[in-house]
């Protein structure tokens, strides 16, 4: 399951996602924000898909607010995330690649609709590499028990 979140700055451009998503026939759930409140609260949203996706190891998040600062930092308080804000493709395919990110996070204000649905498509296609040094640092983080 793909979990959705947005703040009223992201807001926007989640509602494209949704559309890309269900093009691709890709299932998901929105978790909000589900009107345009610029009085929201971005945590809110970021722990609610965090809290989500670690119930499942195929789970996967897509965050998005003004920068998708915020959000991946609020994400990763959440044990077992791993939150990443992307801004190319290049980023999207590493933090899938060698962190095996579950959650990434796309900025509202700086990222254009094309952009944002390439980076969307290149998290959620993008296998993990399995590599030994990755395991071994994504075990590292594990280990620190928050």
């Amino acid at each position: 399951m793909i979990y959705l979140g947005c703040d009223h700055g992201g807001f926007q451009l989640k509602e494209k996602v949704k559309g890309w998503l269900h093009e691709w026939q890709m299932p998901f759930e929105d978790l909000g924000a589900i009107v345009l409140d610029p009085n929201d609260d971005y945590p809110d949203y970021a722990f609610a898909v965090a809290q989500k996706v670690v119930e499942d190891v195929q789970n996967r998040g897509i965050l998005l607010c003004r920068s998708s600062g915020g959000m991946v930092i609020a994400a990763n308080r959440i044990k077992g995330v791993r939150a990443v804000s992307v801004y190319d493709e290049k980023s999207a395919v590493h933090a899938r690649h060698h962190n095996d990110a579950n959650i990434i996070g796309i900025s509202g204000d700086w990222t254009g609709e094309n952009e944002a649905k390439e980076l969307v498509h290149v998290f959620l296609s993008t296998p993990f590499s399995h590599g030994e040094r990755h395991i071994r640092r994504i075990q590292k983080l594990d280990s620190l028990g928050i």
